[in-house]
Protein backbone atom coordinates (compact mmCIF):
# COMPACT_ATOMS: atom_id res chain seq x y z
CA UNK A 1 0.00 0.00 0.00
CA UNK A 2 1.32 3.46 -0.89
CA UNK A 3 2.22 5.71 2.04
CA UNK A 4 -0.38 8.36 2.76
CA UNK A 5 0.79 11.95 2.81
CA UNK A 6 0.11 14.50 5.53
CA UNK A 7 0.39 18.29 5.49
CA UNK A 8 -0.10 20.35 8.68
CA UNK A 9 -0.57 24.13 8.61
CA UNK A 10 0.03 25.66 12.03
CA UNK A 11 -1.24 29.00 13.34
CA UNK A 12 -0.25 30.48 16.68
CA UNK A 13 2.40 30.17 19.35
CA UNK A 14 5.11 27.68 20.30
CA UNK A 15 2.54 25.53 22.07
CA UNK A 16 0.60 25.15 18.82
CA UNK A 17 3.80 24.34 16.98
CA UNK A 18 4.49 21.55 19.45
CA UNK A 19 0.88 20.33 19.24
CA UNK A 20 1.46 19.96 15.50
CA UNK A 21 4.64 17.99 16.14
CA UNK A 22 2.65 15.67 18.38
CA UNK A 23 -0.08 15.29 15.73
CA UNK A 24 2.56 14.40 13.16
CA UNK A 25 3.99 11.77 15.52
CA UNK A 26 0.51 10.25 16.04
CA UNK A 27 -0.17 10.13 12.32
CA UNK A 28 3.25 8.70 11.53
CA UNK A 29 2.23 5.64 13.58
CA UNK A 30 -1.02 5.56 11.56
CA UNK A 31 0.97 5.33 8.32
CA UNK A 32 1.29 8.94 7.22
CA UNK A 33 4.45 10.62 5.98
CA UNK A 34 5.03 14.36 5.69
CA UNK A 35 4.04 16.06 2.43
CA UNK A 36 5.99 19.07 1.20
CA UNK A 37 2.81 20.96 0.33
CA UNK A 38 -0.96 20.68 0.65
CA UNK A 39 -1.35 19.82 -3.03
CA UNK A 40 0.71 16.65 -2.47
CA UNK A 41 -1.27 15.52 0.58
CA UNK A 42 -4.02 12.97 1.25
CA UNK A 43 -4.76 14.68 4.58
CA UNK A 44 -4.50 18.39 5.44
CA UNK A 45 -4.71 19.47 9.07
CA UNK A 46 -5.09 23.13 10.04
CA UNK A 47 -3.96 23.52 13.65
CA UNK A 48 -5.51 26.73 14.87
CA UNK A 49 -5.25 29.63 17.29
CA UNK A 50 -8.11 31.96 18.22
CA UNK A 51 -6.55 34.07 20.97
CA UNK A 52 -7.04 37.11 18.71
CA UNK A 53 -9.57 37.79 15.98
CA UNK A 54 -6.85 38.31 13.36
CA UNK A 55 -5.45 34.82 14.01
CA UNK A 56 -8.89 33.29 13.59
CA UNK A 57 -9.55 35.15 10.35
CA UNK A 58 -6.28 33.80 8.93
CA UNK A 59 -7.61 30.29 9.54
CA UNK A 60 -10.76 30.95 7.51
CA UNK A 61 -8.73 32.49 4.72
CA UNK A 62 -6.49 29.41 4.60
CA UNK A 63 -9.49 27.07 4.60
CA UNK A 64 -10.88 28.90 1.58
CA UNK A 65 -7.74 28.00 -0.35
CA UNK A 66 -7.97 24.35 0.67
CA UNK A 67 -11.61 24.23 -0.43
CA UNK A 68 -10.53 24.86 -4.02
CA UNK A 69 -7.87 22.16 -3.66
CA UNK A 70 -10.45 19.61 -2.55
CA UNK A 71 -12.51 20.20 -5.69
CA UNK A 72 -9.64 18.81 -7.75
CA UNK A 73 -8.83 16.05 -5.21
CA UNK A 74 -12.11 14.55 -3.93
CA UNK A 75 -10.30 11.94 -1.80
CA UNK A 76 -8.49 14.68 0.16
CA UNK A 77 -9.48 14.90 3.83
CA UNK A 78 -9.33 18.29 5.54
CA UNK A 79 -9.45 18.79 9.28
CA UNK A 80 -9.36 21.68 11.74
CA UNK A 81 -7.77 21.08 15.15
CA UNK A 82 -7.07 23.26 18.16
CA UNK A 83 -8.70 26.37 19.55
CA UNK A 84 -10.90 27.42 16.61
CA UNK A 85 -12.24 23.86 16.44
CA UNK A 86 -12.89 23.90 20.19
CA UNK A 87 -14.60 27.30 20.07
CA UNK A 88 -16.93 26.70 17.16
CA UNK A 89 -17.38 22.92 16.98
CA UNK A 90 -20.13 21.90 14.57
CA UNK A 91 -20.71 25.54 13.63
CA UNK A 92 -17.47 25.34 11.66
CA UNK A 93 -19.26 23.04 9.22
CA UNK A 94 -21.66 25.87 8.40
CA UNK A 95 -18.74 28.10 7.35
CA UNK A 96 -16.71 25.26 5.83
CA UNK A 97 -19.06 22.38 4.86
CA UNK A 98 -16.22 20.63 3.02
CA UNK A 99 -14.43 19.80 6.30
CA UNK A 100 -14.04 16.16 7.29
CA UNK A 101 -12.74 16.68 10.82
CA UNK A 102 -13.23 19.18 13.65
CA UNK A 103 -11.07 18.12 16.62
CA UNK A 104 -10.90 20.20 19.81
CA UNK A 105 -8.04 20.74 22.24
CA UNK A 106 -8.85 17.79 24.53
CA UNK A 107 -9.18 15.25 21.71
CA UNK A 108 -6.02 15.52 19.63
CA UNK A 109 -5.01 12.00 20.65
CA UNK A 110 -8.19 10.71 18.94
CA UNK A 111 -7.27 12.11 15.55
CA UNK A 112 -6.27 8.78 13.91
CA UNK A 113 -9.54 7.06 14.85
CA UNK A 114 -11.54 10.14 13.77
CA UNK A 115 -9.82 10.11 10.37
CA UNK A 116 -10.75 6.46 9.90
CA UNK A 117 -14.35 7.08 11.00
CA UNK A 118 -14.78 9.99 8.58
CA UNK A 119 -13.34 7.91 5.75
CA UNK A 120 -15.62 4.95 6.51
CA UNK A 121 -18.86 6.89 6.98
CA UNK A 122 -18.29 9.67 4.47
CA UNK A 123 -19.55 12.14 7.09
CA UNK A 124 -17.68 14.81 9.07
CA UNK A 125 -16.49 13.86 12.56
CA UNK A 126 -16.67 16.49 15.32
CA UNK A 127 -14.97 15.85 18.70
CA UNK A 128 -14.89 18.84 21.05
CA UNK A 129 -15.96 17.50 24.46
CA UNK A 130 -13.73 18.38 27.41
CA UNK A 131 -12.29 15.37 29.24
CA UNK A 132 -11.07 14.91 32.82
CA UNK A 133 -7.53 14.48 31.56
CA UNK A 134 -5.82 15.50 28.33
CA UNK A 135 -3.83 12.50 27.02
CA UNK A 136 -2.30 14.46 24.15
CA UNK A 137 -0.07 16.54 26.47
CA UNK A 138 1.91 13.38 27.15
CA UNK A 139 2.54 12.31 23.55
CA UNK A 140 6.36 12.08 23.35
CA UNK A 141 7.80 13.63 20.22
CA UNK A 142 11.35 12.89 19.17
CA UNK A 143 12.70 15.55 16.82
CA UNK A 144 14.47 14.79 13.58
CA UNK A 145 18.00 13.47 13.74
CA UNK A 146 20.45 16.30 14.25
CA UNK A 147 17.94 18.63 15.94
CA UNK A 148 19.56 20.93 18.47
CA UNK A 149 16.50 22.01 20.44
CA UNK A 150 13.06 20.63 21.30
CA UNK A 151 9.80 21.60 22.96
CA UNK A 152 8.44 19.68 25.97
CA UNK A 153 4.86 20.24 27.13
CA UNK A 154 4.64 20.20 30.92
CA UNK A 155 1.04 21.36 31.40
CA UNK A 156 -2.06 22.58 29.60
CA UNK A 157 -4.91 24.94 30.40
CA UNK A 158 -5.24 27.91 32.71
CA UNK A 159 -7.15 28.75 35.90
CA UNK A 160 -6.59 32.52 35.83
CA UNK A 161 -9.55 33.69 33.72
CA UNK A 162 -8.05 36.99 32.64
CA UNK A 163 -10.87 39.15 31.31
CA UNK A 164 -9.49 39.32 27.75
CA UNK A 165 -8.43 35.68 27.35
CA UNK A 166 -10.24 32.66 25.86
CA UNK A 167 -7.62 30.07 26.91
CA UNK A 168 -9.48 28.65 29.96
CA UNK A 169 -12.60 28.19 27.82
CA UNK A 170 -10.76 26.54 24.92
CA UNK A 171 -7.90 24.69 26.64
CA UNK A 172 -9.69 23.95 29.91
CA UNK A 173 -8.47 24.07 33.48
CA UNK A 174 -4.83 23.62 34.42
CA UNK A 175 -3.53 20.07 34.15
CA UNK A 176 0.08 19.28 34.95
CA UNK A 177 1.84 16.40 33.29
CA UNK A 178 3.52 13.77 35.48
CA UNK A 179 6.94 14.71 36.86
CA UNK A 180 8.59 11.41 35.95
CA UNK A 181 7.01 11.40 32.47
CA UNK A 182 8.55 14.78 31.73
CA UNK A 183 11.98 13.69 32.96
CA UNK A 184 11.77 10.53 30.86
CA UNK A 185 11.06 12.60 27.75
CA UNK A 186 13.90 15.02 28.48
CA UNK A 187 16.30 12.11 28.98
CA UNK A 188 15.17 10.63 25.65
CA UNK A 189 15.76 13.96 23.94
CA UNK A 190 19.23 14.25 25.46
CA UNK A 191 20.06 10.73 24.27
CA UNK A 192 19.10 11.84 20.77
CA UNK A 193 21.56 14.73 20.92
CA UNK A 194 19.21 17.58 21.85
CA UNK A 195 21.09 20.30 23.74
CA UNK A 196 18.27 22.72 24.54
CA UNK A 197 14.71 22.17 25.77
CA UNK A 198 11.90 24.70 26.04
CA UNK A 199 9.21 23.81 28.58
CA UNK A 200 5.72 24.77 27.46
CA UNK A 201 2.46 25.59 29.21
CA UNK A 202 -0.13 28.33 29.37
CA UNK A 203 1.19 29.17 32.85
CA UNK A 204 4.30 27.12 33.62
CA UNK A 205 4.72 28.79 37.02
CA UNK A 206 1.59 26.94 38.18
CA UNK A 207 3.07 23.54 37.33
CA UNK A 208 2.21 20.93 39.95
CA UNK A 209 -0.79 22.70 41.49
CA UNK A 210 -3.29 20.38 39.76
CA UNK A 211 -1.90 17.37 41.63
CA UNK A 212 -1.59 19.00 45.01
CA UNK A 213 1.80 20.65 44.74
CA UNK A 214 3.78 17.42 45.20
CA UNK A 215 6.28 18.82 42.73
CA UNK A 216 6.71 22.53 42.04
CA UNK A 217 7.94 24.18 38.85
CA UNK A 218 11.21 25.08 40.53
CA UNK A 219 11.73 21.43 41.52
CA UNK A 220 11.05 20.39 37.92
CA UNK A 221 13.57 22.93 36.63
CA UNK A 222 16.25 21.64 38.97
CA UNK A 223 15.54 18.00 38.03
CA UNK A 224 15.79 18.77 34.31
CA UNK A 225 18.94 20.76 34.99
CA UNK A 226 20.55 17.55 36.25
CA UNK A 227 19.90 15.60 33.02
CA UNK A 228 23.28 14.94 31.33
CA UNK A 229 23.59 16.59 27.92
CA UNK A 230 20.95 19.28 28.42
CA UNK A 231 22.99 22.47 28.31
CA UNK A 232 20.17 24.99 27.99
CA UNK A 233 16.69 25.20 29.51
CA UNK A 234 14.04 27.75 28.61
CA UNK A 235 10.33 28.01 29.45
CA UNK A 236 7.21 29.89 28.43
CA UNK A 237 4.81 31.34 29.46
CA UNK A 238 4.99 32.76 33.01
CA UNK A 239 2.26 34.60 34.89
CA UNK A 240 3.78 37.36 37.07
CA UNK A 241 1.58 36.57 40.07
CA UNK A 242 2.97 33.02 40.23
CA UNK A 243 6.65 33.90 39.79
CA UNK A 244 7.89 32.61 43.16
CA UNK A 245 11.12 33.31 45.00
CA UNK A 246 12.08 29.68 44.37
CA UNK A 247 11.71 30.06 40.60
CA UNK A 248 13.71 33.30 40.66
CA UNK A 249 16.42 31.53 42.69
CA UNK A 250 16.77 29.00 39.87
CA UNK A 251 18.13 31.78 37.65
CA UNK A 252 20.84 32.45 40.25
CA UNK A 253 21.69 28.81 40.98
CA UNK A 254 21.28 26.85 37.73
CA UNK A 255 24.05 27.11 35.15
CA UNK A 256 21.93 25.66 32.35
CA UNK A 257 18.82 27.79 32.91
CA UNK A 258 19.12 30.46 30.22
CA UNK A 259 19.09 34.13 31.19
CA UNK A 260 15.78 34.78 29.48
CA UNK A 261 12.17 34.99 30.62
CA UNK A 262 8.87 35.91 28.95
CA UNK A 263 6.80 37.70 31.59
CA UNK A 264 3.61 39.26 30.16
CA UNK A 265 2.65 42.50 31.90
CA UNK A 266 -0.28 43.48 29.56
CA UNK A 267 -0.60 47.01 31.01
CA UNK A 268 1.23 49.49 33.23
CA UNK A 269 -2.00 50.85 34.74
CA UNK A 270 -3.25 49.34 38.00
CA UNK A 271 -6.81 50.24 37.07
CA UNK A 272 -6.57 48.36 33.78
CA UNK A 273 -4.74 45.43 35.38
CA UNK A 274 -7.64 45.12 37.84
CA UNK A 275 -10.19 45.23 35.01
CA UNK A 276 -8.15 42.56 33.24
CA UNK A 277 -8.24 40.40 36.41
CA UNK A 278 -4.45 40.05 36.36
CA UNK A 279 -4.15 40.02 40.19
CA UNK A 280 -0.96 42.04 40.49
CA UNK A 281 -0.12 45.75 40.37
CA UNK A 282 2.51 47.56 38.34
CA UNK A 283 4.56 47.83 41.54
CA UNK A 284 4.31 44.06 42.02
CA UNK A 285 5.54 43.55 38.48
CA UNK A 286 8.45 45.96 38.86
CA UNK A 287 9.43 44.22 42.08
CA UNK A 288 9.62 40.88 40.25
CA UNK A 289 11.75 42.46 37.53
CA UNK A 290 14.07 43.86 40.19
CA UNK A 291 14.45 40.47 41.88
CA UNK A 292 15.04 38.71 38.57
CA UNK A 293 17.82 41.13 37.70
CA UNK A 294 19.36 40.78 41.15
CA UNK A 295 19.42 37.00 40.67
CA UNK A 296 20.60 37.18 37.04
CA UNK A 297 21.99 40.58 35.98
CA UNK A 298 22.20 39.59 32.30
CA UNK A 299 18.63 38.28 32.08
CA UNK A 300 16.61 39.27 29.01
CA UNK A 301 12.99 40.08 29.84
CA UNK A 302 10.31 40.02 27.15
CA UNK A 303 6.63 40.74 27.56
CA UNK A 304 3.13 41.03 26.09
CA UNK A 305 1.18 44.30 26.11
CA UNK A 306 -2.40 45.03 25.05
CA UNK A 307 -3.42 48.58 24.11
CA UNK A 308 -6.99 49.82 23.96
CA UNK A 309 -8.48 47.49 26.56
CA UNK A 310 -11.99 48.67 27.54
CA UNK A 311 -11.70 51.65 29.86
CA UNK A 312 -8.08 52.46 28.99
CA UNK A 313 -7.68 56.23 29.11
CA UNK A 314 -4.77 58.22 27.73
CA UNK A 315 -3.45 58.39 31.30
CA UNK A 316 -3.63 54.59 31.62
CA UNK A 317 -1.81 54.21 28.33
CA UNK A 318 0.92 56.63 29.42
CA UNK A 319 1.44 54.51 32.54
CA UNK A 320 2.20 51.58 30.26
CA UNK A 321 4.81 53.65 28.42
CA UNK A 322 6.26 54.71 31.77
CA UNK A 323 6.56 51.09 32.86
CA UNK A 324 8.30 50.24 29.58
CA UNK A 325 10.82 53.02 30.22
CA UNK A 326 11.52 51.63 33.70
CA UNK A 327 11.86 48.00 32.65
CA UNK A 328 13.51 48.40 29.22
CA UNK A 329 12.22 45.11 27.82
CA UNK A 330 14.35 43.24 25.31
CA UNK A 331 11.27 42.60 23.16
CA UNK A 332 7.54 43.18 23.51
CA UNK A 333 4.75 41.42 21.65
CA UNK A 334 2.10 44.12 21.48
CA UNK A 335 -1.47 44.03 20.22
CA UNK A 336 -4.60 46.09 19.92
CA UNK A 337 -7.32 44.70 22.18
CA UNK A 338 -9.36 42.15 20.25
CA UNK A 339 -12.78 41.25 21.66
CA UNK A 340 -13.24 37.49 22.10
CA UNK A 341 -16.72 36.12 22.62
CA UNK A 342 -17.24 34.39 25.95
CA UNK A 343 -14.69 36.45 27.87
CA UNK A 344 -15.55 38.83 30.71
CA UNK A 345 -14.21 41.86 28.84
CA UNK A 346 -17.05 41.64 26.30
CA UNK A 347 -19.41 43.11 28.90
CA UNK A 348 -17.14 45.96 29.95
CA UNK A 349 -17.90 49.56 29.04
CA UNK A 350 -15.46 52.17 27.82
CA UNK A 351 -14.64 50.71 24.43
CA UNK A 352 -11.68 52.49 22.83
CA UNK A 353 -11.97 53.92 19.32
CA UNK A 354 -10.20 51.67 16.74
CA UNK A 355 -8.23 54.60 15.37
CA UNK A 356 -7.03 55.49 18.85
CA UNK A 357 -5.99 51.89 19.49
CA UNK A 358 -4.02 51.95 16.26
CA UNK A 359 -2.26 55.21 17.22
CA UNK A 360 -1.32 53.88 20.64
CA UNK A 361 0.02 50.64 19.21
CA UNK A 362 2.20 52.41 16.63
CA UNK A 363 3.64 54.74 19.26
CA UNK A 364 4.25 51.91 21.72
CA UNK A 365 5.96 49.74 19.10
CA UNK A 366 8.21 52.62 18.08
CA UNK A 367 9.28 53.03 21.72
CA UNK A 368 9.98 49.33 22.06
CA UNK A 369 11.99 49.31 18.82
CA UNK A 370 14.25 51.97 20.35
CA UNK A 371 14.69 49.92 23.51
CA UNK A 372 15.40 46.72 21.54
CA UNK A 373 17.95 48.47 19.35
CA UNK A 374 19.65 49.92 22.44
CA UNK A 375 19.87 46.43 23.97
CA UNK A 376 21.38 45.05 20.77
CA UNK A 377 23.79 47.97 20.35
CA UNK A 378 25.11 47.34 23.87
CA UNK A 379 26.26 43.88 22.79
CA UNK A 380 28.54 45.13 20.00
CA UNK A 381 32.13 44.28 20.91
CA UNK A 382 31.10 41.70 23.48
CA UNK A 383 31.77 37.96 23.24
CA UNK A 384 28.75 35.70 23.68
CA UNK A 385 28.01 31.98 23.58
CA UNK A 386 25.94 30.93 20.59
CA UNK A 387 24.30 27.53 20.22
CA UNK A 388 24.33 26.97 16.45
CA UNK A 389 21.04 25.53 15.23
CA UNK A 390 21.18 25.84 11.44
CA UNK A 391 22.25 27.73 8.37
CA UNK A 392 21.26 31.35 7.81
CA UNK A 393 18.16 32.13 5.77
CA UNK A 394 20.12 34.61 3.67
CA UNK A 395 23.18 32.59 2.66
CA UNK A 396 24.44 29.06 3.19
CA UNK A 397 27.88 30.53 3.91
CA UNK A 398 26.55 31.67 7.29
CA UNK A 399 25.21 29.76 10.24
CA UNK A 400 22.74 31.02 12.80
CA UNK A 401 22.07 30.42 16.44
CA UNK A 402 20.92 32.01 19.67
CA UNK A 403 22.65 33.48 22.66
CA UNK A 404 21.69 32.38 26.15
CA UNK A 405 19.51 35.51 26.29
CA UNK A 406 17.70 34.31 23.14
CA UNK A 407 19.19 36.79 20.66
CA UNK A 408 19.61 35.59 17.07
CA UNK A 409 23.21 35.76 15.81
CA UNK A 410 24.39 35.14 12.23
CA UNK A 411 28.06 34.57 11.42
CA UNK A 412 30.30 32.90 8.84
CA UNK A 413 30.69 29.16 9.38
CA UNK A 414 30.00 25.70 8.03
CA UNK A 415 27.30 23.14 8.75
CA UNK A 416 29.73 21.19 10.91
CA UNK A 417 29.08 23.81 13.61
CA UNK A 418 25.38 22.90 13.94
CA UNK A 419 24.75 21.56 17.42
CA UNK A 420 27.87 23.19 18.81
CA UNK A 421 28.21 26.12 21.18
CA UNK A 422 30.84 28.61 20.08
CA UNK A 423 32.14 31.94 21.29
CA UNK A 424 31.24 34.77 18.95
CA UNK A 425 32.19 38.44 19.05
CA UNK A 426 29.28 40.71 18.12
CA UNK A 427 30.26 43.15 15.38
CA UNK A 428 26.94 44.65 14.28
CA UNK A 429 23.47 45.06 15.77
CA UNK A 430 20.13 45.17 13.96
CA UNK A 431 16.58 45.35 15.26
CA UNK A 432 15.85 41.64 14.90
CA UNK A 433 19.28 40.01 14.91
CA UNK A 434 22.99 40.40 15.55
CA UNK A 435 26.03 39.90 13.33
CA UNK A 436 29.05 38.16 14.77
CA UNK A 437 32.48 36.74 14.08
CA UNK A 438 33.49 33.40 15.56
CA UNK A 439 36.66 33.69 17.59
CA UNK A 440 39.73 32.13 16.03
CA UNK A 441 40.45 28.60 17.24
CA UNK A 442 36.82 28.00 18.11
CA UNK A 443 35.82 24.57 16.84
CA UNK A 444 32.81 24.51 19.04
CA UNK A 445 32.27 22.42 22.12
CA UNK A 446 29.34 20.09 22.87
CA UNK A 447 28.39 21.54 26.24
CA UNK A 448 26.89 24.96 26.81
CA UNK A 449 26.73 25.33 30.54
CA UNK A 450 29.21 28.14 31.15
CA UNK A 451 27.76 31.51 31.96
Amino acid sequence: MATKKLFIRTFGCQMNVHDSEQLEELLKVAGYARAESAKDADLVIVNTCSIRDKAEQKVYSQLGRYRHLKKSKPHLQIGVCGCVAQQHGERLLEKAPFLDLVIGTHNLDRLPECIARARQTGRPVVETAFRETVPSIGIPTLPAEGSVSAFVTIMQGCDNYCAFCVVPYLRGREESRGFEDILAEVNALAARGVKEVTLLGQNVNAYGKSFGGKHSFAQLLRAIGAVPGIGRIRFTTSHPKDLSDDIIACFREMKNLCESIHLPVQSGSDEILARMNRRYTSADYLDRVRRLREASPEIAITSDIIVGFPGETEQDYQKTLDLMEKVRFDTVFSFRYSERQGTAAVGLGGKVDPGEKRRRLIELQALQDRHTQEKHDSLVGRTVEVLVDGTSRNTDRDVTGRTRSNKIVNFAGGRDLIGRTVRVRIVAAFLHSLRGEMLEGEGGFPGCSSR
